[in-house]
């Protein structure tokens, strides 16, 4: 006979893969009930609700990697001793945590990569602004962070910017073809996974880069995106300072 903890995590399993198939608003309830051989009454049962059964597949995901992402920040800064950090630690802070998670099929294995990627681009409100509310400490951290690393540009500016980094990151992480991109930069190699990792981060941030420092033409009353926007007066035309060069060292330490 099934335990309680049994069934909830069949729900989980269930709503995960039926997720990554159909959506938040394409996955039902009863849909999610049979592929977890559970009777319909167990969704309620624990988790409240169909939201609340997605909310809780996405913490336990999701949970994680925050975490992870912020004690690699709050180490990066710690070492720093006040001094800003640079935009490439910084990026790296937010993505070799998700590959880790990633190359850990206890912790999602791949598909924890397809679920961060269809979590941050699935068009429901209600999955939008969970994810919005639960993990605002963590972009606000690294908003921060970058901020100081990019003094030159103004926070909504900013948040522009951001936003724009966020989404490669998601779809370099997220893309059917992201194992083969990182396959295919060191072919024939038997290199570490942490080597192979820093090498496709090394292509990576002087794209995200030369974006976040790119001078900022005159864009009248443009508005922030909604997710990271602050309370502040639209961005003055203003020109941050020229991209600089990606260091050809990235932080180590960041195991993936």
């Amino acid at each position: 006979m099934d335990t309680r903890q049994e069934t909830r995590d069949r729900l989980l399993d269930a709503a995960e893969a039926l997720f990554l198939e159909h959506g938040y608003d394409g996955t039902s309830s009863r849909m999610i009930t049979g592929a977890a051989a559970a009777n319909l009454a167990a969704v309620n049962y624990h988790f409240g609700d169909k939201a609340g059964l997605f909310q809780a597949m996405l913490a336990r995901r999701l949970d994680a990697l925050h975490a992870e992402r912020l004690a690699q920040l709050d180490q990066d800064e710690a070492e720093a001793r006040g001094r800003a950090l640079s935009c490439e630690r910084i990026l790296a802070a937010l993505f070799m945590p998700a590959l880790a998670l990633a190359r850990d099929p206890h912790r999602g294995g791949r598909d924890f990569l397809r679920l961060l990627g269809r979590a941050y681009v699935d068009p429901s409100a209600e999955l939008r602004a969970f994810l919005s509310e639960r993990y605002a400490p963590t972009i606000a951290r690294f908003k921060d962070a970058f901020g100081h690393a990019l003094p030159g540009i103004e926070r909504q500016e900013l948040s522009w910017r951001l936003h724009f980094t966020m989404g490669a990151l998601a779809y370099t992480l997220a893309g059917a073809d992201a194992w083969k991109l990182i396959a295919a930069l060191n072919p024939g190699a038997n290199g570490s996974r942490a080597h192979d990792d820093e090498r496709l981060l090394h292509r990576l941030a002087p794209f995200l880069i030369a974006g976040l420092q790119a001078p900022l033409p005159d864009l009248g009353g443009e508005r922030a995106p909604a997710s990271v926007t602050d309370p502040a007066p639209p961005p003055k035309a203003k020109v941050a300072g020229a991209p600089s060069r990606a260091s050809s060292r990235l932080h180590r330490g960041v195991a993936p």
